[in-house]
C-alpha cells in the first residue's frame, strides 16, 4: 500500500463522515415533520377547542349570576381540553427526542466506526514512513 493510497482512503472515510451526517441531518428533519404532522392536527384542533372553551368560560363569569351553572361547567371543559392539549405536547415531545436520539446515537456508532478506520489508516501510514526511512 502507497502513501497516497491510503490517503485516499482517508479522504474516502472523511466523505463517509459528510454523508453520514447529512443522512442524519435529513432524517432529523423528515423525522420532526412526521412527529409534527402526525401531532399537530390534533394539537390545532384541541387547541381550537381550547380557545373557544375559554371564550364560553370568559362570557359566563362576565354574567356570573344568570350563567353561574354554565360558568362551572365551561371552566371544567376548558380544564379537561387544557390538559388533552398538554399531554398531546408532551407526547409529541417525547416521540420526537426519543427519535432524535435513537438517530445521533446511530450517527455516533457510525461515526466512531469510520474514525477509528481513519486511526487505523493513519497508523499504516506511520508504519510505512518509518519502513521507508530505515
Amino acid at each position: 500500500m502507497s502513501k497516497e493510497y491510503i490517503k485516499g482512503q482517508i479522504d474516502a472515510k472523511e466523505a463517509e463522515i459528510n454523508r453520514i451526517e447529512e443522512e442524519a441531518s435529513n432524517k432529523i428533519a423528515s423525522t420532526q415533520k412526521e412527529i409534527e404532522e402526525k401531532y399537530d392536527s390534533d394539537i390545532e384542533e384541541v387547541q381550537s377547542k381550547l380557545e373557544a372553551e375559554e371564550q364560553l368560560r370568559d362570557e359566563a363569569i362576565s354574567k356570573a349570576e344568570e350563567w353561574t351553572q354554565k360558568k362551572i361547567e365551561k371552566i371544567a371543559s376548558a380544564k379537561v381540553v387544557s390538559k388533552k392539549l398538554s399531554l398531546l405536547k408532551n407526547q409529541r415531545e417525547k416521540a420526537l427526542n426519543a427519535e432524535l436520539k435513537e438517530i445521533n446515537n446511530n450517527k455516533n456508532v457510525q461515526i466512531k466506526e469510520v474514525q477509528r478506520e481513519i486511526k487505523d489508516l493513519n497508523k499504516k501510514i506511520s508504519n510505512l514512513e518509518r519502513a521507508q526511512a530505515i
